[in-house]
């Protein structure tokens, strides 16, 4: 559990990405919706994939093709900021960055899924199921305060796109494709199978009184973190220093 939701909350985005399709590529409200919908439907033919191919595969291994991709996705938008699209279309490089991203997506939702199932013990799989599914969202809702948190680091302001300095936004790209790489170092954490999880489950290390109170904190920490952030952008928007 503790990998899904570290998985999840460093898979920060470059948010100055769309402000990037709009202003420098001139994409239209069209654009992105379509955008929209193949992605959508590429998290949907993603899931479909996992549970047809890989349900027997190993899911560490599952996870690490899944961040190396996404890495090598991500990375692909510097050479879209670059200009350099090998003679694709942008709007056909983008959209196959951006299916392709969603994919990956849909492809590692199903073993988190099967790994909280099995960690449920007999008579509390309902609060169990809750408390786990808790944990992953809230890496997945950290993850966008995150990538808000990093925009100050450089200039992607709408002025600085518009007057052709993209500069700031490459960066912005390199640091958030390496941040995205960075879950290797724990994925050792993540169980191989089922069988390696109800062994894990009989250690001593599996009903840790301390290991359940770090996770507890954590979790509680999170959700007002999430909670302040939500507030904060209501009452004062761009307090993170965002344009």
């Amino acid at each position: 559990v503790g990998f899904i939701y570290l998985f999840n909350l460093l898979q920060v985005q470059n948010v100055a990405w769309r402000q990037f399709l709009r202003t420098v590529l001139d994409f239209g409200e069209a654009d992105l919706n379509i955008l929209l919908v193949v992605s959508y439907v590429c998290l949907f033919l993603g899931t479909l994939c996992y549970k047809y191919f890989f349900l027997q595969a190993s899911w560490r291994s599952v996870y690490k093709l899944c961040i190396v991709v996404s890495a090598i996705v991500s990375g692909l938008q510097l050479l879209l900021i670059a200009d350099n699209t090998f003679g694709i279309p942008d709007f056909w490089f983008a959209l196959g960055d951006e299916a392709t991203a969603e994919f990956i997506s849909g492809m590692q939702f199903l073993p988190g899924a099967i790994l909280f199932v099995a960690l449920c013990p007999p008579g509390s799989e309902g609060a169990s199921y809750a408390m786990f599914t808790t944990a992953l969202n809230a890496g997945v809702l950290l993850a966008p305060s995150i990538s808000s948190m990093l925009l100050p680091i450089w200039d992607v302001s709408e002025e600085a796109l518009e007057d052709g300095n993209l500069g700031g936004l490459f960066n912005l790209g390199m640091l958030t494709t390496a941040i995205k790489l960075s879950p290797l170092l724990v994925l050792g954490w993540m169980p191989h199978s089922r069988t390696d999880l109800k062994q894990l489950c009989t250690a001593r290390a599996g009903t840790s009184v301390i290991g359940g109170a770090l996770f507890l904190t954590v979790i509680f920490v999170s959700i007002a973190y999430i909670l302040i952030v939500g507030i904060l952008n209501i009452v004062d928007p761009g307090w993170a220093g965002e344009s």
